[in-house]
């Protein structure tokens, strides 16, 4: 049995016994919603519980893993995300991830993403082998203002809110957490038509770049 929050992909690296075999990662997505205030650039996240026997208190995105039912919209994305998504995906996976996101943002925190046609991909990550519990998780990133309603806690997630970028340092970060924080980083201070960044080693140590969009 799993502990409650271990759908999360932000709390895949907790740690505990090794598997007696491999494990298969779950495909998963996670949203980093993000806004400009007099407080700098922020990003929505919320705390694993803190009763968990790992990782309790630690901020995390909103996110799982995909269900049966994430497959069943076929949303319009950007052409950009789409074809990024695909780089690791079937098509059917592709809008099923970007439906999931939005479906975990909403279960977790509350707020409902208006446009998936507004997401942007970010970055991917892989849990290390070692791992009980694994995630093959696609991140992307939306503007805040393509999101409506009042933010509120949940089973899954406690004390949501959005935290400033430049403060989350001090912060309690999963480690994959922190280098998803410095893709984002990279990914706001860049044009759009840089080349975007992937964590894809499955110690998820390495940065490998995605080729340049036409």
């Amino acid at each position: 049995m799993t502990e409650q929050g271990d759908d999360n992909p932000g709390g895949a690296d907790a740690g505990g016994l090794p598997p007696p075999r491999p494990v298969r990662p779950r495909h998963a997505a996670s949203l980093l919603l993000w806004r400009r205030s007099n407080q700098g650039v922020e990003l929505l996240m919320g705390r694993r519980h803190r009763d968990l026997r790992f990782m309790p208190g630690v901020l995390v995105f909103p996110g799982g893993r995909v269900d049966r039912g994430d497959h069943l919209s076929k949303p319009k994305l950007r052409t950009e995300t789409r074809r990024l998504l695909e780089m690791s995906a079937t098509p059917s996976l592709a809008s099923a991830l970007a439906v999931c996101a939005a479906r975990e943002l909403h279960e977790e925190t509350g707020l409902t993403l208006t446009r998936l046609d507004t997401l942007h991909y970010l970055t991917r990550a892989i849990t290390p082998a070692d791992r009980a519990i694994r995630f093959h998780a696609r991140f992307l990133v939306a503007e805040a203002a393509h999101a409506e309603g009042t933010i509120c806690g949940s089973g899954e997630l406690e004390d949501v809110g959005f935290f400033a970028l430049e403060r989350l340092a001090e912060q309690p970060l999963a480690r994959i957490t922190a280098m998803i924080v410095e893709e984002f980083r990279a990914w706001l201070a860049a044009p759009q038509s840089r080349p975007l960044h992937r964590i894809f080693g499955r110690d998820n140590r390495r940065a490998e770049r995605l080729p340049r969009l036409p």
